[in-house]
């Protein structure tokens, strides 16, 4: 080359570097992640959106505050409200009393468009049998996604569960349920299914403050990290600790939107101008530091 032309390449290359951000010039552009973003939980090959609608904001007796606040016709509006914005995941529970809710949210949306996530109490085969026609006929649809064993607190849950789960394993093959899984709410729980070649799927307490979680945060990422490593879809809940951290909102997203062992993640809104705003701020905490 020439060194007329030499000094010519120089001078345009150092021209354009020097139009181009240095982050991106090393690789380190961030960018954003969004609520629509669809991810796959674990080796399920269930795809989601990175934002499940949380359905059980104080769930319990079959109530919420989604179900006792908006009805069967608002929560529904809700649903599909979201999945006009892209927002494929439904999160769901027996104890909820969530379930006539979706059904009719499946009467706007289609079934093949969204994924079903639902949990249930029971301990025994039959039990869980039952629990399964009766969770289709309510949510009127002939499979359900995702089915956890709710709220597990003792070490032994998989002798005490052993029917539930032999029942859930054969309904997968059945094609009656896509993939099965816990909600752990003890360190122990949590413990045991992460080293359980049974669990699938794993719903499980995070935000960075530690509130209403199954032990110290370090303690409770080490476990997911394993998790993750070894297959399992992560689902986080609590992620604003039960309310107890709205006043550090953008922080809680932030953190949950970085860990790498957590595929998508829970959020009880309870009308559609949370939810908007909830789907603007998780895009700029993203990328806020």
């Amino acid at each position: 080359m020439k060194r007329r032309d030499f000094i010519r390449t120089t001078i345009s290359t150092a021209g354009v570097l020097s139009l181009t951000p240095a982050a991106e010039l090393l690789g380190f552009e961030e960018k954003k992640k969004f609520a629509n973003d669809l991810v796959v939980l674990g080796k399920t090959g269930i795809t989601v959106s990175r934002l499940a609608m949380g359905t059980g904001t104080n769930g319990y007796n079959h109530r919420s505050d989604q179900t006792r606040r908006l009805g069967i016709n608002g929560l529904a509006n809700l649903l599909s409200a979201a999945y006009d914005q892209g927002i494929n995941f439904w999160d769901s529970a027996d104890q909820y009393g969530s379930h006539p809710h979706l059904k009719e949210a499946l009467t706007r949306v289609p079934r093949d468009k969204v994924v079903i996530l639902t949990k249930t109490h029971a301990t025994d085969a039959e039990e869980m049998r039952n629990d399964l026609d009766r969770f289709r006929k309510e949510i009127g649809t002939d499979y359900i996604d995702i089915v956890l064993l709710h709220c597990l607190t003792d070490g032994d849950w998989p002798e005490e569960k052993i029917g539930a789960m032999k029942a859930l394993s054969k309904a997968r093959e059945e094609g009656i349920i896509r993939a099965h899984g816990v909600s752990c709410h003890s360190l122990e729980a949590l413990k045991v299914a992460a080293s359980s070649d049974w669990v699938q799927i794993d719903l499980a307490r995070i935000n960075p403050a530690g509130t209403i979680m199954d032990a110290d945060v370090p303690v409770v990422i080490n476990i997911l990290e394993q998790m993750h490593r070894n297959g399992k879809g992560i689902v986080g809940m609590k992620i604003f600790g039960a309310g107890q951290l709205r006043h550090r909102v953008d922080e809680c997203l932030r953190y949950v939107l970085n860990l790498d062992c957590v595929d998508a993640f829970t959020i009880g809104q309870e009308n559609q101008e949370e939810m908007r705003v909830l789907l603007k701020r998780i895009p700029e905490a993203s990328v806020n530091k």
